[in-house]
């Protein structure tokens, strides 16, 4: 789990310190991420990392109202939601590294973390795929009777996929516990969304399917908390489903191999400024929070990614045989008949 507090563990002594929770885990996020972008981009890693640095409110913000027993699916920019879920971080590094020991058997990299143990159903590389598997996953939460959610995670660009159509309307007509979250940072891919989404976007469609919706500066930690938090309780009040549009900026381009040529560099400057870490610890500090403590949040994650990072480096490969485990096996092919 490392530092954070363990989601649906006893809640910290005060407000205050629940927010200092939330900090260092977004630390923890965006450290994690740049030793992925880096470990990827120096050719340690194999395959790409799509980054989620400069959305970390998000994860953060709604997976600390989140139970063990409570499920996440994600999408392709999934590290985020993993660690805030409670995913092993060094498991996670190792498995970005295809090593022996990662989360999926070095099988899955960076686009397919998973970490069932903690209701952590799967990353995925394919868009807007985690909302049908989520909501399966709240059908069989309903079936079971059991007393747990389903927060799904998904991108703007998703919204114009069948997918969301299909699982959002399901949803609604079975009054499913799932809460959708749009993580919409502008983009899908290297396309602005306003340039492939007509209307008023993810809410406005959810609307119209019967999903309540809330809209929210994603960059606002504070605001996510006080929109999940009560998105949260309506599910699990039996409301059914309910989405979360939280407005963010992805700093990275679409991949750590995307220089991101298509974006005017004061629009990312302009993004960065808005630094939902900065801004949280900015509120912490008004809160009387010292600036000490603050500091060793930061240095602390850093150092913790680096050393995940330095393990997985020198972890070694799956064995070979490991290639045929998790691999259905039909049996012998039926003879050919002419």
């Amino acid at each position: 789990m490392g530092p954070n507090r363990p989601p649906g563990g006893a809640p910290p002594p005060n407000e205050t310190a629940r927010l200092v929770a939330m900090l260092r885990l977004m630390h923890r996020i965006r450290a994690f991420e740049r030793e992925a972008v880096a470990a990827m981009r120096s050719g340690e890693a194999p395959g790409v990392v799509h980054a989620s640095i400069g959305q970390e409110a998000v994860a953060a913000g709604v997976c600390l109202h989140l139970r063990r027993t409570d499920r996440i699916t994600s999408n392709h920019r999934g590290h985020g939601h993993a660690l805030a879920k409670g995913a092993d971080a060094r498991a996670m590094m190792l498995e970005l590294y295809g090593r022996a020991g990662g989360a999926c058997g070095g099988k899955g990299g960076s686009m397919h973390i998973a970490d069932f143990s903690v209701g952590m159903l799967g990353a995925n590389g394919v868009v807007g795929a985690g909302i049908p598997i989520a909501c399966g996953a709240a059908q069989g939460l309903k079936l079971l009777r059991q007393d747990a959610i389903v927060a799904c995670f998904f991108g703007d660009g998703a919204v114009n996929r069948g997918p969301f159509l299909e699982g959002l309307n399901w949803a609604a007509l079975y009054r499913l516990p799932v809460l959708f979250v749009c993580e919409d940072n502008g983009f899908a891919a290297f396309t602005r969304t306003a340039e492939a989404t007509a209307g008023a976007g993810a809410a406005a469609r959810a609307e119209a399917i019967g999903v309540p919706a809330l809209s929210v500066d994603g960059t606002d930690a504070l605001a996510v908390d006080a929109a999940a938090a009560e998105l949260v309780a309506a599910i699990r009040a039996g409301g059914g489903p309910r989405l979360l549009h939280a407005r963010c900026y992805r700093w990275e381009g679409h991949t750590g191999t995307d220089p991101a040529a298509y974006r005017p560099a004061e629009e990312v400057a302009a993004a960065r400024e808005r630094d939902p870490i900065r801004r949280l610890a900015e509120a912490l500090a008004g809160r009387g929070v010292d600036a000490g403590e603050i500091a060793a949040i930061a240095a602390e994650a850093e150092a913790e990614m680096r050393a995940h990072r330095e393990a997985a480096r020198a972890a070694p490969p799956p064995d070979l045989a490991a290639a045929f485990a998790d691999v259905q096996d039909i049996g012998a092919p039926a003879p050919c008949r002419a």
